[in-house]
This record gives C-alpha cells, sequence and structure tokens, in this order.
C-alpha cells in the first residue's frame, strides 16, 4: 500500500534528518532535448539527443527502517511513503515513476531497507524534455549506489524504461533514459536504436543557441496517442512481414518495398511508416550536417521532420504549428519543429544568440495575440548525463 499527503514541508518527518553514520547519496540527473528523430526509438531507428543543463537533483539516504521508504517533493510540496514488501500504482503521477523503479529494481535484487528521498526539479513538466526519464534514472542511480547494487549505467537504462513500460503504462522507446543517463557534455548522440551504439557528435552551434518555446499546451492525448501510433507501427510491421518474413524490424523496410505494401496497409498505417523512413534517413544526414558544421543543412532537416510530424505522424497542433511558421522567415533561426510525444509541448529552435532576446518579445506578443496564453522559454546547453556524488 501508498501513502500519499499534501503537507509543509516543514512537517515532513524526515527531512534531513539521517542516521548518524548514514551517507547520503546526492544525485543530478537532466531533462533531454532530441533535435531530430521523434517516434522512431520504438520503432528500432535512428535518434539524435542529448541531456541539458536543466535537472532533477534527489538526496537519497538510508532511514533505519525494515522497509518503509519515504519520498518527498519539494517541487510539488508533497510526500508519500510505501512499503518494499507491498508496491501497488498510485492515483499520483508523479508517484508511479519512483514507485515503478523499485519494482523493478526488487524483480533483479534486494533493497535490504527503507530509504528516505528529497526530490527538487528545474525541469518542467509537460515541456516535452522528458521529465519522467530524469526521475526514473536519477533515482535508480541513487539507490545504485546507496545499496550498492552494481548496476551498469546501461542496467539502470534499461531498468528505468521498463518502469515506465511496465509500471507507468507508457510504451516508451528507450531514447530519454539513454540520453539522461549515457549524455556527454557539449555532445549529441547519434542512437542507433536496434543495436544501442552511440556515436557522440560535438555540438558545433557556431554562435547559435538552443531555445525551447514552450507552447503551454499540456499533451494530455500525447501518451494515448504515443500508444496508437506504435500499435499502428507494430501492425504495419506484421503485415509487411507476413508478405516479406526477412523484414523483422521497420529499418529493414525501404521506400520500394513499401510502395509494394501499400495496398496491404490501411492508409494510416502507409503514412505512419513513410514518415518514420523519412526520420531515420534525416536523422543520418543531420548527424553528418552536425559534423561539417552545415547549420543550413541542419535546419533544413528540421523543418522537414516538423511537417512530417505534422502531416504524416499527426502528431503536432495549431499551436507548435504557429510557432514553427513564425520562425521560418528569420534569418537568424536555423531550424525549428515540435520536440516530443506531441499535441503540446516545446518547439525546439536553432538560433544566433545575438537575436534570441528580441525573437523571444516578438514571438510572445504574437503568440499571446493568437492564442491568449503567455508562452515559456527556456534556453538551453547539451550537458553531462546523471552524476552522483556521496556525502
Amino acid at each position: 500500500m501508498n501513502f500519499s499527503q499534501q503537507q509543509n514541508p516543514k512537517d515532513f518527518p524526515f527531512i534531513r534528518k539521517t542516521d548518524s553514520g548514514t551517507s547520503t547519496i546526492f544525485v543530478e540527473s537532466p531533462g533531454r532535448i532530441n533535435l531530430i528523430g521523434e517516434h522512431t526509438d520504438y520503432n528500432h531507428g535512428f535518434v539524435f539527443p542529448t541531456a541539458i543543463d536543466k535537472k532533477i537533483h534527489f538526496e537519497i539516504s538510508k532511514n533505519g527502517c525494515k522497509e518503509t521508504c519515504r519520498i518527498f517533493s519539494e517541487t510539488y510540496k508533497s510526500w508519500f511513503w510505501f512499503n518494499l514488501s507491498s508496491i501497488s500504482k498510485s492515483p499520483e503521477s508523479w508517484e508511479n515513476y519512483i514507485l515503478g523503479v523499485v519494482h523493478e529494481i526488487l524483480k533483479i535484487k534486494k533493497i535490504d531497507q527503507g530509504f528516505d528521498c528529497i526530490i527538487k526539479s528545474d525541469l518542467p513538466a509537460g515541456a516535452g524534455i522528458s521529465s519522467s526519464a530524469a526521475l526514473e534514472c536519477g533515482l535508480a542511480t541513487g539507490l545504485n549506489e546507496l545499496f550498492k547494487l552494481n548496476f551498469s549505467k546501461l542496467e539502470i537504462v534499461n531498468i528505468a524504461k521498463a518502469a515506465e513500460n511496465n509500471f507507468v503504462g507508457s510504451n516508451c522507446g528507450i531514447m530519454d533514459q539513454f540520453a539522461s543517463v549515457m549524455s556527454k557534455k557539449d555532445h549529441f548522440i547519434l542512437l542507433d536504436c536496434l543495436t544501442l551504439e552511440a556515436d557522440f557528435i560535438p555540438a558545433d552551434l557556431k554562435s547559435c543557441k538552443i531555445l525551447l518555446i514552450n507552447s503551454m499546451v499540456s499533451h494530455n492525448l500525447a501518451e494515448s496517442e504515443y500508444n496508437v501510433r506504435r500499435s499502428e507501427c507494430e501492425h504495419a510491421l506484421k503485415t509487411i512481414g507476413h508478405k516479406f518474413p526477412e523484414v523483422k524490424t521497420l529499418r529493414d523496410v525501404d521506400k520500394e518495398l513499401l510502395e509494394s505494401c501499400k495496398k496491404d496497409l490501411s492508409e494510416k498505417e502507409y503514412i505512419r511508416v513513410l514518415y518514420i523512413l523519412q526520420e531515420n534517413e534525416r536523422v543520418l544526414k543531420a548527424a553528418e550536417a552536425m559534423k561539417t558544421g552545415d547549420l543550413e543543412k541542419l535546419g533544413e532537416l528540421i523543418y522537414q521532420s516538423h511537417y512530417g510530424l505534422k502531416d504524416l505522424y499527426e502528431v503536432s497542433c495549431k499551436e507548435l504549428d504557429f510557432l514553427v511558421k513564425f520562425s521560418e522567415d528569420k534569418d537568424y533561426i536555423y531550424g525549428s519543429r515540435m520536440m516530443g510525444g506531441g499535441f503540446g509541448g516545446c518547439t525546439i529552435n536553432i538560433i544566433e544568440e545575438a537575436y534570441i532576446a528580441d525573437f523571444i518579445s516578438e514571438v510572445s506578443k504574437a503568440f499571446e495575440k493568437e492564442f491568449k496564453c503567455i508562452i515559456e522559454t527556456i534556453a538551453v546547453s547539451p550537458a553531462e548525463g546523471t552524476t552522483f556524488s556521496r556525502q
């Protein structure tokens, strides 16, 4: 059984109080951006993410209890507790990412006593920068160190992904967790989601910065429609596989083969697979453009990605489309697209740093006039993956 309370942090029964001689693990777990390659990870394709310099912070320590674990969120000003022997789903969404990680760890190794955890986040929830993966990976890393579980970084990635798939119920791919744990400062990751081979490419953005513009549209449809899109791709793959048994993933499909199967697929399935094939090509080209410093080509591919997501994968919304369209005539913006699962959240923009302030002012006024809503802007930089220290 799990128990939740909304409570003044001063009343929290253990806040920053640990048993004498008990060390505390401090963890910083970053959010992530994905420059290009959306919805390709669960189709065993290519993605191009990195961790960012916005993080979730954890303090984790043993509490001397046999199996009671107590979690306090400074961000939500709430806390809950649960027993290691009786973990069940919570009606509070954020709690399930915590519970799911512990549940997955206990399938593999024993946690020999209870722990206390204090969490504080710099990440805006619902912005599409994967605060959920940061929460999962940060806790898994902290518990790994606290209880000397000896998980590798890749095992932590897989535990975090399993927590989201099996406990939370979101059928995500591996990109978010991989980027949160594995990223290197000032690099993007060209990640092959089939083999997990990773090429760390220097983030050569010259005089540009990465600017996220949060539409402030909560992507309530994202989780359900995400699972629908995945189901559509899986059904299309099964249909193609009946005709071509050598096809095991959509990576085995090219445009010629897809055209030969068009009559066997629904219209939706056809355009979903077409988008995936095109996006995989764009990711590989984008990685080459980053290597050569060709920001014009990189930006062109990013715009193409947005319109693929809008017209073929159908996961955009009018607010995101407005923000991308507004950027297109600005010669100091190289590329813009929606980022994340869709139906809200952020656009990601490559913009000359000198123009950021003026552009924010201009786009904020235009967006407020159009939608009667104030946007949020976040400048981010490629950062190191999850880190920890012991005190």
